[in-house]
C-alpha cells in the first residue's frame, strides 16, 4: 500500500510538472488566405521562437505560466504583434494575417554598419535575399543574385556564376568580398570569393545581405566594389531535421541535412551536409597551338580543343556548430566546415579543371551587446588542379614528337619536356577580430581591429614560392561614430580605417555621410573610399613556366623602359539615394545614383608586352632578377 502510495505522489509530482508547460500554437496566412511557410514566430523576452511549415502552422512548446508578446515577421509582409497568456495547456491563437507590403521598412541588418539597424537608416545600398526566397527558389542561391538590382552576375557554367556590383567583372574578381557569419570566405592566395565551394549549404541561410559601393571602411581591403555577408540559421531559432532529396538537368543530383536542436536554455548545435554531383555543360573553350603541331604547317595557331576534358561535377561539404548561453545577452560558439568540390572554373588564361579541392576552417565567436569578437583558422589545398590549356598544348606537343595518344596524355601532366599544368596548394590563413559597440544618447559608437596572417604555399606550381610560403601580414583598425540629431531626423556618420600591410605600409580610408530619416523613408547622401591591396596572386604569380608572372616588383623590357609594380587600387564613390514609401505608401522606391573615381586601377591579367617574334620589346628582368630565372621550358622570344 505504502508502495503504490508513493508511486501515485511521484507519478502527481511529475506530471504537474510536465503539464505545467504550455506552449502557443497558430497559422500564418496572407490576405488571400494562402498558408505562408518560413515565417519567422518569435519571443524576444526568452531568445526563443520558430518558424511556420509548408501549410503556415507553427508551434512554441514548453513555456511558463506567463504573458508573452509574439512577434510574427517575413520579408514583404508587414510585421505584427500579439499578447498571449499562456496556462498550464497549449493555447491555440488561430489564424493570423500578415498584409503584403512593397516595403521592407522593418527589415533588419549588420551589414551596413557592423550593427544591427533598420535597412532604410542604413547608410548604404543594401539588398535583401531572405528566407522565404531562398526557400521557394529550387535552383542554387547564387542565382537568385541575378534578380537584385545593381548587381552583374556572369554564368560561367552548370552549376558556377560570378557576381560583382559597380566595377568592371571578370571571370577572376577578387574586389568583391564575400563573408560568411563575417568570416572572410576567400581563397588565401588568389583572394577569390569560395562560391561554390563554401561548406554552407542552402537550407541553413536566413539570409544573405548584398552592399553596393565601397565597404572598406569598415570591412578592410578588397571590399572595394561590395561585399556579400551570408548569414546561417541559428539553432535557437531555427530547430528541426531537414532533408532535401533534388534532381535536375544536367544529371543534377543532390542530397542535403540540415539538423538542429536547442538542449535547455543555454546549449544549442547544428549539423549541415551536402552531396551534390552534375556534369558540366558540353562546350568547347579553344586551346590555340602551333599549325605545325596538327598537320597545319602553314598556320601559325590553330584551335583545337581542350582534350580529355573531364565534365564531372561535384561538390561535399558540411558543418557542424555548438553554441553556449552564458547570460541571457552572450553567445559563444564554434563552428568547423570543410568541403570538397570538383568543377571546371573559367579564368583568364583559360580553363582550369579544379580537382578535390579542399577547403576547411575552424571559428569560434564570441557575442554580447556590446562586443563581438572573433578568431578562426582557415585552410586551402589541392594537388591535382591542372590547367586544360598548358595541359592541351602540351599533348599537342607529345604527339608531334612522336609519342602515342595514350603516351601523351599521361606525359601531358609532367612528361619530359612539358610546362607542367598541375596546381598544387597548401595555403593557410589566421583571422582575429574584436569589436566593441555602445550608445549614449543620441552617439553610437563602434570601434575594431582585425589581424590577418596569410600563409600562401603553392610549392612552386603557379607562386614564385620555390623557397617556402609567401607570407603576409595585415592588421586594421577601424571606427564608426553616429549622431543624431533629436527628433529632426539628421544623423550624421563618419566611419574611417587605418590600415598597414606588410607589402603596401599604411593606408587611410575614411566613410562620410548624412541620413535624414522621416517616417516614410530615408534620404542618404554619403562618401566613401574603397580599397583593395593586390592579391598574392596578383603579384607572386608563377604561371606556365614563366609565360605569366606577378607584377610585385616591376618589369624591365629589352628598351630599359620600365613597368611599374602593382600598387592598392583605391575608389572613391559620391552617392546620393532614397529608401521608403511615396504616394501615401502606395508606391515603395528605392532609388540611388553614385559617382566613382579610381586609382591604380588593376585589371585582369593581360599580357605587357609583345613577343619577340612580334619584333617589339620583350621583358629581360623581374625586379632584380633576369627573366630566364623564371622561364623554364619556354623557347627564346616568348617574352
Amino acid at each position: 500500500m505504502t508502495r503504490k502510495l508513493f508511486a501515485f505522489l511521484a507519478f502527481s509530482l511529475i506530471s504537474g510538472f510536465i503539464f505545467s508547460q504550455g506552449g502557443i500554437k497558430g497559422k500564418i496566412t496572407d490576405e488571400s488566405g494562402n498558408d505562408i511557410p518560413q515565417v519567422d514566430v518569435y519571443i524576444k523576452s526568452l531568445s526563443k521562437g520558430t518558424t511556420t511549415s509548408e501549410n503556415g502552422t507553427f508551434e512554441i512548446l514548453n513555456l511558463e505560466r506567463g504573458d508573452y508578446n509574439l512577434t510574427v515577421s517575413s520579408l514583404g509582409f508587414t510585421a505584427i504583434s500579439k499578447s498571449v497568456s499562456i496556462d498550464n495547456s497549449v493555447v491555440d491563437i488561430g489564424t493570423l494575417v500578415l498584409s503584403s507590403s512593397y516595403e521592407i521598412m522593418d527589415v533588419v541588418v549588420i551589414s551596413g554598419s557592423r550593427k544591427l539597424e533598420k535597412i532604410t537608416e542604413s547608410p548604404a545600398t543594401i539588398n535583401v535575399i531572405g528566407v522565404r526566397q531562398l526557400n521557394n527558389f529550387v535552383g542554387s542561391p547564387a542565382e537568385l543574385f541575378a534578380q537584385q538590382k545593381g548587381v552583374d552576375f556572369a554564368r560561367t557554367g552548370a552549376f558556377i556564376g560570378g557576381i560583382n556590383v559597380r566595377g568592371f567583372n571578370s571571370a577572376f574578381n577578387p574586389k568583391m568580398l564575400q563573408l560568411d557569419d563575417n568570416r572572410y570566405s576567400t581563397l588565401i592566395a588568389t583572394g577569390l570569393a569560395f562560391g561554390p565551394m563554401s561548406p554552407i549549404i542552402k537550407e541553413d541561410i536566413e539570409r544573405i545581405e548584398i552592399v553596393l559601393g565601397p565597404s572598406s571602411a569598415l570591412y578592410g581591403p578588397n571590399a572595394l566594389n561590395g561585399l556579400i555577408n551570408t548569414i546561417t540559421k541559428s539553432p535557437y531559432k531555427y530547430q528541426g531535421t531537414e532533408i532535401v532529396v533534388g534532381a535536375g538537368s544536367n544529371s543534377l543530383f543532390s542530397t542535403r541535412l540540415r539538423h538542429a536542436k536547442k538542449i535547455g536554455d543555454k546549449w544549442a548545435y547544428k549539423i549541415t551536409g551536402e552531396s551534390t554531383t552534375g556534369r558540366e555543360i558540353k562546350w568547347t573553350d579553344s586551346v590555340y597551338v602551333a599549325g605545325s603541331l596538327v598537320g597545319q604547317p602553314g598556320k601559325p595557331l590553330v584551335g583545337v580543343p581542350e582534350v580529355d576534358l573531364d565534365r564531372d561535377v561535384s561538390f561535399l561539404k558540411g558543418q557542424a556548430s555548438v553554441f553556449y548561453r552564458p547570460t541571457e545577452s552572450s553567445e559563444i560558439g564554434l563552428t568547423y566546415g570543410a568541403s570538397k568540390s570538383n568543377f571546371i572554373s573559367v579564368t583568364n588564361a583559360g580553363r582550369n579543371s579544379i580537382k578535390d579541392w579542399n577547403i576547411s576552417y575552424l571559428h569560434a565567436t564570441y557575442k554580447s551587446n556590446h562586443w563581438f569578437g572573433q578568431l578562426y583558422k582557415t585552410w586551402s589545398s589541392s594537388d591535382k588542379t591542372f590547367n586544360n590549356n598548358t595541359r592541351t598544348a602540351n599533348y599537342w606537343a607529345l604527339i608531334a614528337g612522336g609519342e602515342t595518344h595514350e603516351a601523351a596524355l599521361e606525359n601531358s601532366f609532367s612528361g619530359p619536356g612539358a610546362i607542367t599544368p598541375v596546381f598544387t596548394d597548401a595555403s593557410e590563413r589566421l583571422n582575429a577580430e574584436l569589436q566593441y559597440n555602445n550608445n549614449w544618447g543620441n552617439l553610437d559608437l563602434t570601434l575594431g581591429s582585425q589581424l590577418q596572417k596569410d600563409d600562401a604555399y603553392s610549392k612552386n606550381t603557379y607562386l614564385i614560392d620555390a623557397d617556402g610560403p609567401i607570407k603576409i601580414d595585415q592588421l586594421g583598425f577601424y571606427g564608426q561614430l553616429k549622431y543624431a540629431f533629436n527628433e529632426s531626423g539628421f544623423n550624421l556618420i563618419f566611419a574611417a580605417r587605418g590600415d598597414d600591410h606588410d607589402l603596401f605600409g599604411f593606408n587611410f580610408l575614411p566613410k562620410a555621410g548624412i541620413t535624414y530619416n522621416r517616417p516614410n523613408g530615408t534620404w542618404r547622401l554619403t562618401y566613401g573610399k574603397g580599397f583593395a591591396t593586390p592579391t598574392i596572386l596578383n603579384t607572386d604569380m608563377n604561371l606556365f613556366g614563366g609565360l605569366i608572372l606577378g607584377n610585385g616588383v616591376g618589369f624591365t623590357r629589352s628598351d630599359d623602359t620600365k613597368v611599374a609594380p602593382l600598387k592598392p587600387e583605391t575608389i572613391q564613390t559620391f552617392e546620393v539615394g532614397y529608401k521608403g514609401q511615396m504616394a501615401d505608401g502606395k508606391l515603395f522606391l528605392d532609388v540611388n545614383a553614385y559617382y566613382n573615381t579610381s586609382d591604380d586601377f588593376i585589371s585582369p591579367l593581360t599580357q605587357i608586352a609583345p613577343t619577340g617574334l612580334a619584333g617589339g620589346p620583350v621583358i629581360t628582368q623581374r625586379g632584380d632578377q633576369p627573366i630566364t630565372d623564371f622561364t623554364e621550358g619556354l623557347a627564346p622570344g616568348c617574352f
